[in-house]
């Protein structure tokens, strides 16, 4: 632990002119005491690490002098590729790894350089949760997390509905969509098919919202990954099948010109583009009549009266209705 501490504030030193007693002990997380203690250990070993006293003093390493000891563990190394979306470090549990990482990276660029991070970090931030809701940790995260990044299997609980399903899952990637956390994995096969399985390609992927877990454990086995996976293009594909499964119904609507500017932002933003691409000429006042495929009436009713008096419903009846009967409230609330 303190050789640890003692390398990781060399690496501080190393990468900025000076550091005041204060700002080690918030990096180190110790006191002041025990950073002249680290300090005075370091002296001794042959580290030329000296203090000034004064306002501008603190503590330097002498000119020039340079530690080797930067390597990159293999865990810092896959934490600092993820180094760009710290709230889902921190959620997963590797901030540490990551920070560890940065600062051997910085520890290890010319003087010059060595700011690079801190202008990145104040030029790009990633904000992954939407608007209007405060994201919650999943408890299980941080394990399957773990058994992620070490390829291994897991015994899973998975609440489905009003039942729990036990499933042993080869976890292969995790991610985050809005705020909420998904495990996509490939669900073991048995002992007695796994070669089968290995000859006909692997089983099926599926995708497991983390915050349905009841129960995670981590077993001893690691399973061998699958060379051809491709987590961001598996999701997308996953991603515009969910999409297109929940667009059950259809209803027909008239769009004025503003009306088919804002459909893309009220509706489904794939639906709302091959309606308009399969629309035909506008008419005589120039709007076009389109057919858009949404989940339901009720929320073809919500999303649709966001567009106000850009939209005509035509079909089916029974919204048509309800839209008149919105008018007619709206005319008579204004109509004074």
């Amino acid at each position: 632990m303190r050789a640890a501490r003692l390398i990781k504030m060399v690496l501080l030193l190393q990468s900025r002119p000076a550091m005041t007693a204060a700002e080690l002990a918030r990096e180190l997380e110790v006191s002041e005491r025990t950073v002249t203690r680290d300090a005075q250990a370091l002296s001794e070993a042959g580290v030329p690490v000296y203090a000034e006293r004064g306002r501008a003093g603190g503590y330097r390493l002498v000119g020039g002098y340079r530690t080797r000891l930067t390597g990159l563990a293999r865990g810092e190394a896959e934490a600092l590729f993820l180094s760009g979306v710290p709230g889902a470090l921190r959620e997963m549990g590797l901030e540490d790894a990551a920070s560890a990482a940065r600062l051997k990276v910085s520890a290890a660029l010319l003087p010059s350089a060595r700011d690079a991070s801190r202008t990145a970090a104040q030029r790009f931030h990633l904000d992954a949760p939407s608007w209007f809701r405060e994201p919650e940790t999943p408890e299980l995260l941080p394990a399957v997390a773990d058994a992620v990044w070490d390829d291994r299997r897991v015994a899973a609980c998975y609440r489905r509905g009003e039942e729990e399903v036990v499933r042993e899952l080869e976890p292969y990637g995790l991610v985050l969509k809005a705020g909420v956390w998904y495990l996509c994995a490939r669900v073991a096969p048995a002992a007695s098919a796994a070669s089968a399985v290995r000859a006909a390609g692997g089983g099926a992927f599926r995708v497991y919202r983390i915050d349905r877990f009841a129960a995670v454990e981590a077993g001893g086995e690691r399973f061998e990954r699958d060379g051809d996976f491709d987590l961001p293009a598996f999701w997308a594909e996953r991603a515009e099948q969910f999409a297109r499964s929940i667009l059950r119904a259809e209803v027909v609507v008239r769009l004025s010109a503003d009306g088919v500017r804002r459909l893309p932002y009220a509706v489904d933003a794939p639906a709302a583009r091959e309606a308009l691409e399969a629309a035909g000429a506008p008419d005589a006042e120039g709007w076009v009549t389109v057919t858009l495929a949404v989940e339901s009436e009720d929320v073809a009713h919500e999303q649709l009266r966001g567009l106000g008096p850009e939209v005509e419903v035509l079909a089916p009846a029974a919204l048509r209705g309800r839209f008149a009967r919105d008018a007619g409230r709206l005319a008579g609330l204004y109509g004074g």
